[in-house]
């Protein structure tokens, strides 16, 4: 992980405001609200990819670079990093910006890995992408 400290080119897969609710007892932005966040985003890539239900089943190397603040955008981008026969890894990594700036800063990043289930919640070999025909 690691890498630049300029948030990826394109759109973020989700963007979200750090709300007042969403802090913990020293004020910042509670970590589980940003790995939710995460979560949600990674999913999307996910559901995308296997055509259909899938779930979380492990995280790797999420590290806490920076804290979030109240009133943060944070700008989550996730992308496909390896598919086996009923997985998917995806690369996710937040940037927040502060509200009354434009610049960006990376605050965390991990890899999810999800599982492609089907309607009984059993594991489903991936399809790949959805055909676009």
């Amino acid at each position: 992980m690691g890498g630049s400290d300029q948030p990826p080119n394109g759109n973020p897969t989700i963007r979200a405001i750090a709300m007042p609710a969403d802090t913990n007892p020293a004020g910042d932005i509670f970590g589980g609200w940003l790995m939710s966040q995460m979560d949600l985003a990674a999913g999307a890539v996910a559901t995308y990819t296997s055509g259909g239900r899938s779930a979380t089943i492990a995280v790797d190397g999420m590290i806490f670079h920076r804290p979030v603040k109240v009133g943060d955008e944070v700008s989550l981008y996730a992308s496909l990093t390896k598919v086996g026969k009923t997985s998917m890894t995806i690369h996710v990594g937040a940037w927040r910006r502060p509200r009354e700036t434009r610049a960006s800063e990376k605050v965390t990043e991990a890899n999810f890995v999800f599982v492609a289930l089907d309607d009984a919640g059993k594991p489903v070999p991936v399809q790949g992408l959805p055909s676009t025909a």
